[in-house]
């Protein structure tokens, strides 16, 4: 999220207590060796992007790799694409996205950049960020880009662009939408290839949010951005000609509202599920928490037209610290993750959707949620922590995704490694569960790597998101670790089903 109201809405997040799933056992994956799939920065010496009158200054993170996203071609389950943030800002967006390929299965990688900023040859925003991949039925790739400059009320745009040839090349960008102030900022866009056999080559789903107010043009940016009229509104926008073009961008609702975190996924019928996080709805401040919810959309006609929002659990995140500073007296003594950004995942043959979140439980620490849908997102199933992380601590950017044999999987972060000795060790684990989400075996991905190391914006940050993708009944995961000296690079793991 950009800085425009950040402050107002983290106030409106309050914690709610959750019921704690039981891990139980149920088959394993063979956990390959970790690939670093990122590398030297393309863009290391270019200049643009920095902003003198920035304060604190602006710093970039050259040669750090944040925020990365994965798709398996379903055509060729050996070809993986995943998308990250180049050389990071400290307040906002990076050099450039660089897509990361493998033709290989994950064994090695080879890099290029579609042309979303200035430092990768385009030619309207100096920095870029949010990045995102998908795949069509047709093994088509589609990414999507947020271009902006550095300040919070300047401009932003959403961009895409495609490769036929597995990530090869891309295509140059066509531009979605285009605002000229950070009233109408544009934030966290996603994208989703229709993976269906046959109906779903050339088709791909866009969506974000995009700053609403009304009469803005007579309100000083100060007041636009402390209105209680000020939303969030959900945008969608489609292609049926593989990215060639997409249709003018409408929004999902016409509520007052701030829904943050859009992700749409594709059912077997072609029904659309988009879901997010409801951080307020309605003017003014609401008076209970019940206002605060992670939401679901629903539309049977390919995005023309969306229903009501429904509700699928309360919304309750806190703080991400650092447990050895449990009061901090500023956002860059704590982690920064998507306690905001859900995760979903459609199972091709079922069609039951399962989303992850983020929610505060009694003890006031984050923990990794998941619910269930069995009716096409009417409905969802009481959430439950699919963790082993203690009560005490937290887990966080959690990732879900089904398999082709329906195994459920969620990848995850925690400190339950940390220790009194200096730095702050975090590991990645991976739960899965083979009997629908009822019972769940966790195994260790990575780690322990101190997150202390991390690039600091706004707290020590490695991405809102990590990526995790099937390749038949395999996992591809595709997640940030810090190094040293506020360095990050892209990490590969492959987990391979056990008979």
């Amino acid at each position: 999220m950009r800085r425009l109201r950040v402050g107002f809405i983290l106030t409106l997040l309050v914690a709610f207590g959750g019921p704690t799933g039981a891990v139980a056992s149920g088959g394993s994956y063979t956990i390959g060796g970790a690939v670093v799939a990122s590398g030297g920065s393309p863009f290391a010496s270019c200049p643009d992007g920095g902003d003198p009158t920035a304060n604190p200054p602006s710093t970039n993170y050259v040669n750090t790799e944040v925020e990365p996203f994965v798709a398996v071609n379903p055509t060729n389950p050996n070809n993986i694409i995943g998308a990250y943030q180049q050389d990071r800002w400290s307040d906002g967006g990076s050099h450039g996205l660089v897509a990361a390929r493998s033709t290989d299965g994950g064994t090695s990688w080879a890099r290029n950049y579609a042309a979303f900023s200035t430092c990768a040859g385009g030619s309207r925003y100096p920095r870029a960020t949010d990045p995102w991949v998908s795949f069509d039925a047709a093994g088509r790739a589609y990414q999507i880009s947020l271009g902006l400059y550095s300040g919070a009320l300047a401009g932003s745009d959403i961009e895409t662009s495609t490769s036929t040839d597995g990530g090869a090349t891309w295509s140059s960008p066509v531009q979605l939408v285009n605002e000229t102030t950070g009233v109408h900022f544009n934030d966290k866009q996603s994208i989703t290839g229709d993976w269906r056999p046959g109906v779903g080559a050339g088709k791909a789903y866009a969506t974000w949010i995009v700053g609403s107010l009304p009469g803005a043009e007579n309100i000083g940016p100060n007041g636009a951005g402390h209105s209680f009229a000020y939303g969030g509104q959900p945008v969608f926008s489609r292609t049926t000609d593989g990215g060639a073009t997409w249709t003018t961008p409408t929004t999902i609702t016409n509520a007052v509202v701030f829904v943050q975190g859009n992700q749409i996924v594709v059912l077997p019928d072609g029904t659309l599920v988009d879901v997010g996080a409801m951080l307020f709805k309605g003017s003014g401040i609401q008076p209970t928490p019940q206002a605060y919810f992670w939401t679901a959309f629903v539309s049977r006609n390919g995005g023309k037209t969306w229903g009501a929002p429904i509700k699928i659990a309360p919304l309750g995140t806190r703080l991400l610290t650092n447990p050895d500073i449990p009061n901090p007296t500023s956002l860059n003594q704590t982690v920064r993750a998507g306690d905001y950004i859900p995760d979903v995942a459609v199972d091709h043959a079922t069609g039951a959707i399962y989303m992850v979140f983020a929610d505060g439980n009694s003890s006031g620490f984050n923990h990794v949620k998941l619910t269930k849908s069995m009716d096409a997102g009417k409905n969802w199933s009481t959430p439950i922590d699919v963790t082993s992380t203690p009560l005490s601590t937290h887990s966080f950017n959690g990732t879900v995704e089904v398999t082709a044999d329906g195994t459920v999987a969620v990848m995850y972060y925690d400190f339950r490694n940390n220790d009194a000795a200096p730095g702050l060790p975090t590991d990645v684990w991976l739960a899965h569960s083979h009997d629908g989400g009822a019972t769940w075996t966790e195994q260790h991905l990575y780690g322990s790597f101190d997150m202390e190391n991390a690039p600091v914006a706004r707290g020590w940050f490695l991405g809102d998101y990590q990526g995790m993708a099937a390749a038949g009944n395999d996992l591809v995961t595709f997640f940030s670790v810090a190094t040293t000296n506020d360095q990050a690079d892209i990490i590969s793991v492959r987990a391979t089903r056990s008979p």
